[in-house]
């Protein structure tokens, strides 16, 4: 079989211009034309030539030799969900599947980002990869894959017992809050059925998943935590907003009226410029909200 020197660059080859050309990723902010960018290696596996992926020897060569945009072959293959690559490689000895690129993004961190379900099955698979691993700049792959909505991908994470489901990322903010600023109900759902997930747990602003589900007019995911005894309705962040003055101050009339139907829910709590509910959504001007909260006109006592 003939030897292919994988370790060589191959930026000026003629397949690897057609191929840089031809695929969408990182063509808005890379001159492939003058800055060498993968080496041979790389270009089989992320134009998923499985054939010769599968079929040639890499005597030589560092299967987890980093390219010059500091990604292995596996993290490549594995953000571009190219997941028979992904199968070829994780079938190696000497593949370190769990090796991050140079802004700490593990292999399974950049699967999951994306939502590619099947190369994280695979990598989760693999001993030695950790599932708990968090990117430098925070958030482990079930925040990330609770944040974007990947309800598939959660599943997955939950289903293990080395995942921890309230890991919070560098600011505080758990995979339930992620869930929470976006919106992704069934994700919620898998999360509060969680024994080990904390409804009301703060971040470092003082936000919990309340206050961002109501600022953010999520409906659904307000309903949600309002069926759970631990959360606390009427818990300010650190400026003094409650999840009703959030809801209030961005116009959200269906979460204010929610709020309101509760006993436990203070309508004229002030925050920490003195502001209301009520005086935020007149600021803003958000006529509709200012209605629920506007208290009814008492009746004279000498009207007929």
């Amino acid at each position: 079989m003939r030897q292919i020197a994988y370790a060589d660059d191959c930026n000026n080859h003629i397949s690897t211009n057609i191929v840089s050309k031809s695929q969408k990723p990182y063509i808005w902010r890379i001159n492939f034309d003058k800055l060498p960018l993968f080496s041979g290696l790389h270009y089989t596996l992320y134009s998923g030539s499985l054939g010769l992926a599968g079929s040639v020897e890499v005597d030589g060569c560092d299967i987890n030799r980093k390219n010059r945009m500091g990604n292995t072959p596996l993290g490549w293959a594995a953000e571009s969900g190219r997941e028979e690559v992904v199968r070829i490689l994780l079938g190696r000895d000497d593949i370190d599947p769990n090796k991050p690129d140079d802004e700490g993004r593990t292999p399974l961190w950049l699967a999951v980002r994306n939502g590619h379900q099947g190369v994280a099955k695979l990598l989760l698979g693999r001993d030695g990869v950790d599932p708990n691993r968090p990117v430098e700049h925070g958030g482990t792959p079930l925040w990330w894959a609770a944040f974007r909505g990947y309800e598939g991908v959660v599943k997955i994470l939950l289903g293990r017992d080395d995942v921890n489901p309230d890991d919070p990322d560098r600011s505080g903010y758990t995979p339930l809050s992620g869930a929470a600023i976006g919106g992704h109900e069934g994700i919620v759902k898998l999360l509060l059925e969680r024994d080990d997930v904390n409804p009301d747990k703060q971040d470092h602003f003082g936000q919990t998943p309340l206050w961002w589900a109501a600022g953010n007019g999520h409906e659904g995911v307000v309903n949600l935590l309002l069926g759970r005894d631990e959360v606390s309705l009427d818990k300010p962040d650190r400026t003094g907003q409650t999840p009703l003055s959030r809801a209030a101050c961005n116009g959200h009339e269906e979460v204010v009226k929610l709020l309101l139907g509760r006993d436990d829910v203070s309508p004229d709590t002030q925050d920490g410029s003195g502001r209301t509910p009520f005086s935020c959504a007149a600021e803003n001007g958000h006529a509709g909200v200012m209605a629920l909260l506007q208290p009814a006109t008492p009746t004279p006592h000498n009207a007929p």
